[in-house]
């Protein structure tokens, strides 16, 4: 019986990455499939699900400084907490750009969450970055966690899902949270400052950090306190021994809402074209719409666009039933071709 390892991210607004691998791995059992269902995540939205636990619940400000109802998850026997940023600061929770005060907004939530985790005696956590509603460059984040001492003996890791550096981020991200562009230049100016401040009273020069502009500098920020960062792509992989599981299937599918360019740099979909590569097993990508080309980016494999199978209006209406009938008609001539 041939073996699939299923590994998509979400596809955001449409279906979790749990729900897009089940619906792929209902057509593959129709097929005689053997499954290994491989929820994805590169920190960003569904981090923490993906990497499970018991969920501990905590009431904190939210991005605009409403209370909101939010979570850590604990792993390892309560040796590791699993924060997700976008559970408490992202941009979904202001209900998108067009709601967002893209320079009042904070990571002041994140940080409440993180103090919670600590103080149960974690010595391990785990944020992820992703959908940020905020650019404040984590300075949110650090006063709620003052003061600092808290933290001694405690691991944080930062799983970024972008390269882009510290001040950059307001360039970057920022107009995609709602901010004009007189608005991006002030955010510039006060990460430029923030460069400056943090240097001076942690001794650590986060402009230099590749990947401290994830989440509008929120990374940079807990770098600035002593956390480290790292692909977010790598860590959930390593948590969830991606590879080992990869090793030896006869395919691989992975997927999320939307591919560009973006997504082969540092992000799921290029983390497992890339894993599935060095392992030689084939792999392909099913997405909700396709913008760039898997061949241009080094991949020989291919990708299946539901907007282009099924159109748009059922894309994204009944994303499920079309990764589905999409993941049937791949799988077929896959199993035919083997």
């Amino acid at each position: 019986m041939p073996r699939v390892v299923i590994a998509p991210d979400k596809f955001r607004g449409s279906a979790t990455a749990a729900e897009a691998a089940e619906a792929i791995a209902s057509a593959a059992w129709d097929l005689g499939w053997d499954t290994d269902l491989a929820p994805m995540s590169d920190g960003g939205e569904g981090f923490c699900s993906v990497l499970g636990g018991r969920p501990r619940p905590v009431s904190v400000h939210g991005p605009l400084g409403a209370t909101v109802d939010a979570a850590w998850y604990e792993l390892d026997q309560g040796a590791t907490a699993a924060v997700e940023m976008a559970m408490v600061a992202g941009l979904s929770l202001v209900g998108g750009p067009d709601h967002n005060d893209p320079v009042s907004a904070s990571t002041v939530g994140v940080g409440e969450v993180i103090a919670a985790a600590a103080s149960t005696g974690v010595r391990r956590v785990l944020v992820g970055m992703g959908g940020s509603a905020s650019t404040d460059g984590g300075l949110g984040a650090i006063e709620a966690l003052e003061p600092i001492g808290r933290l001694a003996g405690i691991s944080i890791e930062v799983a970024c899902d972008v390269r882009t550096r510290f001040v950059d981020a307001a360039s970057v991200f920022a107009p995609q949270k709602g901010a004009s562009p007189a608005q991006v230049r002030l955010l510039t100016r006060r990460l430029e400052r923030l460069v400056q401040i943090y240097a001076e009273r942690y001794g650590v020069d986060v402009s230099a950090l590749q990947g401290a502009g994830a989440a509008g500098g929120l990374a940079g920020g807990l770098a600035a306190i002593g956390a480290t960062l790292t692909s977010g792509f790598e860590l959930v992989a390593e948590r969830v021994d991606l590879a080992c599981r990869v090793e030896g299937a006869d395919m691989v599918i992975t997927g999320e809402g939307f591919v560009d360019e973006a997504s082969f740099d540092g992000k799921t979909v290029g983390g497992v074209l890339g894993l599935a590569k060095d392992l030689g097993v084939r792999c392909a990508v099913i997405a909700g719409d396709v913008g760039a080309s898997l061949r241009d980016a080094g991949f020989d494999s291919d990708s299946y666009s539901l907007v282009d199978a099924v159109g748009e209006e059922r894309a994204f209406n009944d994303t499920l039933g079309a990764l589905r009938e999409v993941s049937r008609r791949l799988l077929s001539s896959a199993g035919n071709a083997g």
